[in-house]
């Protein structure tokens, strides 16, 4: 269970950072969008439904809000709404969509661990970027040495051609 738990309601426009692991290797993806549904409260089963549009396709994601998986959630800005639904948006697009903008500050929830962990994983991204450009610069290395090579042998059989 989650110590510091993010205060999110029907409205808000939240970034939320997901650990996202392919094959052997972890990034974090952020997933923006209007919250238009929270279940569950602060509990355990607890999750908030997160909408965005995308090359104009709505997208929507249910988080868990307990889910280790959810590293951070910051709320960008939070707008005045008067139901805790919000799914009378779907059917709505372009400035249609716009709900009332409420003065409220930016917050962000995040554990105490998950600093050390997002440095981790740059950490390897950039260790696993070095070894790449490494074997790169050796590769680039055994191709010039062929090419030098390749040049000569021409040379030599320039040479022979002209002697001849």
């Amino acid at each position: 269970m989650k110590k510091n738990i993010p205060e999110i309601k029907a409205g808000d426009t939240v970034k939320v950072h997901q650990k996202i692991k392919e094959g052997d290797k972890e990034r974090v993806q952020i997933f923006e969008g209007l919250v238009i549904a929270t279940h569950g409260g602060k509990t355990l089963d607890g999750s908030f439904t997160v909408r965005k549009e995308s090359f104009g396709v709505g997208v929507e994601r249910i988080f868990p809000i307990h889910s280790p998986r959810v590293v951070k959630v910051e709320r960008i800005k939070q707008s005045r709404v008067r139901r805790s639904k919000l799914y009378f948006i779907r059917g709505l697009s372009g400035k249609n969509a716009r709900l009332k903008e409420m003065n409220r500050d930016y917050a962000i929830w995040e554990e105490k661990g998950v600093e050390e962990e997002l440095e981790k994983l740059s950490e390897e991204t950039a260790k696993a970027a070095e070894a790449a450009a490494a074997e790169k610069e050796a590769e680039d290395e055994k191709l010039e040495e062929k090419a030098e090579a390749a040049l000569a042998s021409h040379e030599k059989t320039e040479k022979k051609i002209q002697d001849a």
